[in-house]
């Protein structure tokens, strides 16, 4: 009896010692060493602003490179996929299983572009990715990849901690965004749409608002207006300067510009823009909050919306259709009257508005019969709002509460465009994160000289990325 108590011991330690190391769970979120990942990001970051990717003309097969290169030392395989000479996008891919699943799928995506710069307007070279005054700075810190870099953050450490996930996770740095997308986010889903198929989205478009030191509230893009350029022209009669004419061109485009740039548009709130100011009225001014809560009031709505617009020129582009005249161009010598004078208007449409419409609403205001308003280019594609009420937005709320503590999740319809709205109308929900918590003056930089990240938003960024997506892809 006492040897069978002695060979069933020795079993059940053998047992135990030969135990497949699959049977522990993974690390979750609360093991990550998050300053440690923050400081390899910082590297990362810098050395992906030190390569100019200014478009035009892109340059991003040069930032793919460097991408790929981060992900071959992580044991990643990725692709490069060439839209046009030296232009294109990086796609590398985590599975879940042996068949991908587009309908299960998370796209982690960022763009490698920036917009130009004037370098002698600003502090430190623009591409430098200097470190001065507890920040980072050099174009594309904000745009686009500080957050491009959080999901580079978020990818690698999903395949470091060895998670079994729940569906396919796609990494996918494109580029031209910042000139409409039509090689980089457009091309891909055209003619690569089965490398980057997917069925949510994580993408820039949100912000994390900083105030008197604390975040104030999360804000998640679900939705953005579309921009469209406007080409205004104004014709008369040309003719020496010396002689003044009544019809000149001149005059009447910049008469007509004058009441377009100062035409305040009917107030239209979105269903997304009303939860937002509903939520954000719970951490407001009591005064501001006082009108917040009363847009969706007919008889108020008018005036609320004048106060909110006073107080914020972002509020106010959230409200309603925005019209911003951008270029003007008339004549060829100081001495002669043009026949011709034009200009460019930047307009952003809410969602479900009709541009030929538009360009009727805006030839009554500007009441002249010497202007003619024409669609100079589409630069981003009208699309739906992706729902909010999905376990993805829910993660992103579950990762917020514990990366920004009592700063509310609200969700946004943001002013600008991004390349979430090509996603969108293919049925991808789409959400867009600023992950890296900022204050309105630092977030004002973006596309602005002297732009720069501050060190310390990129760890809770990092984290907030990471624990959304682990949050959704983990397997039970």
């Amino acid at each position: 009896m006492l040897l069978g108590r002695r060979v069933l011991f020795l079993f059940l330690i053998l047992a135990l010692c030969v135990a497949p190391a699959t049977s522990q769970a993974p690390p979750t979120a609360g093991s990550v060493d998050f300053e440690k990942l923050a400081i390899e990001s910082t590297d990362w970051l810098a050395g992906l602003v030190r390569i100019n990717t200014t478009n035009p003309p892109g340059n991003e097969l040069a930032g793919a490179r460097y991408l790929a290169d981060i992900l071959q030392k992580e044991g990643i395989p990725s692709e490069i996929v060439e839209t046009a000479p030296g232009r294109g996008a990086l796609v590398a891919r985590l599975s879940a299983g042996a068949f991908p699943d587009p309908s299960r799928a998370l796209l982690l995506l960022g763009h490698m572009d920036v917009v130009g710069v004037d370098p002698s307007k600003w502090s430190h070279e623009p591409f430098s990715a200097d470190v001065a005054d507890g920040a980072m700075w050099g174009r594309g810190t904000l745009d686009d990849k500080g957050p491009l870099v959080a999901n580079l953050a978020a990818f690698i450490t999903l395949k470091r901690a060895g998670l079994r996930l729940n569906r396919d996770v796609i990494f996918l740095a494109d580029g031209d965004e910042e000139q409409g997308g039509d090689i980089g986010i457009r091309a891909l889903a055209e003619k690569h749409w089965d490398k980057i198929a997917a069925a949510f989205c994580i993408n820039e478009g949100g912000s994390t608002v900083v105030q008197d030191g604390k975040p104030r509230y999360v804000g998640v893009q679900a939705g953005e207006k579309v921009s469209i350029n406007y080409r205004v022209t104004a014709t008369g009669t040309s003719g020496h300067a010396s002689v003044p004419l009544k019809d000149n061109a001149v005059v009447h485009l910049a008469a007509a510009i004058e009441k377009l740039g100062n035409w305040e548009t009917p107030v239209k709130p979105t269903v997304l823009s009303k939860r937002y100011f509903e939520g954000l009225a719970d951490v407001e001014d009591p005064e501001l909050a006082k009108w917040m809560r009363v847009l969706d009031t007919p008889e108020r709505q008018d005036h609320a919306a004048r106060i909110l617009s006073a107080a914020n020129p972002v509020w106010s582009s959230m409200l309603r259709n925005t019209v911003s005249p951008t270029i003007l161009q008339a004549g060829i010598r100081a001495n002669v009257i043009p026949s011709e004078a034009r200009a460019i208007l930047n307009v952003r449409l809410l969602p479900g508005e009709l541009p030929g419409e538009f360009a009727d609403d805006m030839l009554k205001v500007v009441a002249d019969p010497q202007i003619r308003i024409d669609i100079d280019a589409m630069n981003s594609r009208p699309s739906p709002p992706s729902e909010i009420d999905t376990d993805f937005y829910r993660s992103i709320v579950k990762a917020s509460r514990v990366v920004f503590p009592g700063a509310p999740v609200l969700p946004l319809m943001s002013p600008g465009f991004t390349d979430s709205a090509e996603l969108r109308v293919r049925n991808v929900t789409c959400y867009g994160l600023g992950p890296f918590p900022l204050t309105e003056e630092e977030e004002a930089r973006v596309h602005g000289d002297n732009e720069r990240l501050p060190i310390v938003s990129i760890r809770p960024g990092i984290e907030l990325v990471y624990r959304t997506v682990e949050d959704f892809v983990r397997a039970p």
